[in-house]
């Protein structure tokens, strides 16, 4: 006789931990994040969330690792659209970083850059991911206007968001924006 029970669906189940547990950090941090709320939120037992994450510890570096995925999908989609190849990488990266993003994205990098600027390892894995981009696109993008951009791209995200009270003008945003873009060209065009 075959059982009727309901297969059960690990990977929906590991996804909805994520996704609850990306809400959570956006509403306590990663110091406040309650694992008995990721996995009520989940619908399932902390026991089950344990079975697919073994600590918070992992559980913060699956979605720290999930928010990289997605930062590497817009930003391989962006170069799909960039007919020129020196700088396609600096300004696919730079269109994702520095242009604003949606709310929710937003808060969960705030949340996790900032336990990323405290923590060695999601710096490690930060670093790791960035040194990997970068060996893949050097034929295109190690000019040092090129990392300087970058540079920049990176002090603009940050600064957007830690001074989120007091931002920069949309007009001032859109000049700096402007600005990097033409140091992506080829030099001497």
């Amino acid at each position: 006789m075959k059982s009727t029970a309901p297969k059960k669906q690990p990977e929906i189940v590991r996804r909805k931990l994520l996704e609850c547990c990306a809400q959570l950090l956006i509403e306590h941090g990663v110091s406040g994040l309650p694992l008995h709320a990721v996995a009520q939120a989940a619908g399932v037992t902390k026991g089950g969330l344990l079975h697919h994450f073994p600590s918070k510890r992992h559980l913060i570096e699956a979605v720290y690792e999930d928010l990289l995925k997605v930062l590497d999908a817009e930003i391989d989609h962006a170069m799909n659209q960039d007919p020129i190849a020196f700088g396609r990488y600096t300004r696919a990266y730079l269109g994702t970083v520095f242009l604003p993003c949606k709310p929710a994205n937003e808060q969960l990098w705030a949340a996790l850059a900032s336990s990323t600027l405290t923590d060695s390892e999601l710096r490690a894995r930060w670093a790791e991911w960035n040194n990997a981009r970068l060996q893949r696109h050097q034929d295109t993008d190690s000019h040092p206007f090129l990392k300087i951009v970058r540079y920049a791209a990176d002090g603009a995200w940050l600064d957007n968001l830690f001074t989120q009270d007091c931002p920069p003008s949309p007009e001032d945003r859109s000049n700096l924006y402007t600005a990097l873009i033409k140091m992506t060209q080829e030099p001497g065009q």
